[in-house]
């Protein structure tokens, strides 16, 4: 259970009582879907209440990047600014990781929230569409956060220290669950297939562009997937 704490003391902005000692989820980061269900589970539950698909996405959304702290959000602003610097692998770097925010972080941030807000609205079962997508996204930072070699020391470096190749069996039967949902089997199963494929475009970009992975890019793919996954559910 400690682990289990920990996880959600690092993901969720829950208030969960005193600190639990942050090894204890580093060692079994194969968890993080678990973060996902919690997560998603509550905006869920609130978007049920609302009749409106306009307002129920609105809040489902704030009610994850409530929830989340804001941290992984954070990462995409971060990885955005990276993206759209101009010159060197340094001058990327150097742009993803100081404590500006530039036109790159707004786009990233406008555009997939705007993708994650058009998409949800659409879906035909918004509780379920936002709890795979919270789901799915906590599955790929578990993917990530095993496969990405770090670029610098961080968060990222001493959890990927600590991850296994075998985190990936666990990480991805974690999210079987989501089979038990109101959608079609062939939906869920093209949800996970999607998400590692962000993963692998993320992986691929990074290491061309950054020369590895950070703690931006495993947040900034956590929001990337959860709005490829809404999109794909509304699309379906």
């Amino acid at each position: 259970m400690k682990s289990v704490v920990a996880l959600l003391q690092f993901c969720t902005s829950l208030p969960l009582g005193k600190p639990v000692d942050f090894e204890y989820f580093a060692r079994r980061s194969y968890l993080y879907p678990l973060a996902g269900y919690v997560i998603g589970g509550i905006a869920a539950g609130v978007a049920y209440w609302i009749t409106s698909p306009t307002v129920g996405a609105a809040v489902a959304l704030a009610a994850v990047l409530v929830l989340s702290g804001c941290n992984h959000f954070d990462g995409l602003l971060d990885f955005g600014d990276g993206l759209m610097a101009h010159g060197s692998r340094e001058k990327r770097v150097a742009a993803m990781t100081d404590r500006t925010t530039g036109a790159g972080a707004v786009a990233a941030g406008i555009v997939v929230t705007l993708l994650a807000f058009a998409g949800l609205q659409s879906t035909a079962n918004l509780p379920a569409a936002i709890l795979t997508a919270e789901v799915c996204a906590k599955v790929a930072m578990s993917y990530l956060t095993t496969l990405g070699v770090p670029f610098r020391e961080g968060i990222h470096s001493y959890l990927h220290g600590f991850a296994k190749p075998w985190f990936l069996i666990p990480a991805t039967l974690l999210a079987l669950p989501l089979f038990l949902l109101p959608l079609s089997r062939a939906s869920v199963a093209l949800a996970l297939v999607v998400t590692a494929v962000i993963v692998v475009l993320t992986l691929t970009l990074s290491r061309r562009i950054f020369g590895g992975v950070n703690g931006d890019v495993v947040g900034a793919t956590n929001e990337i997937t959860r709005a490829g996954i809404i999109l794909l559910l509304a699309l379906l």
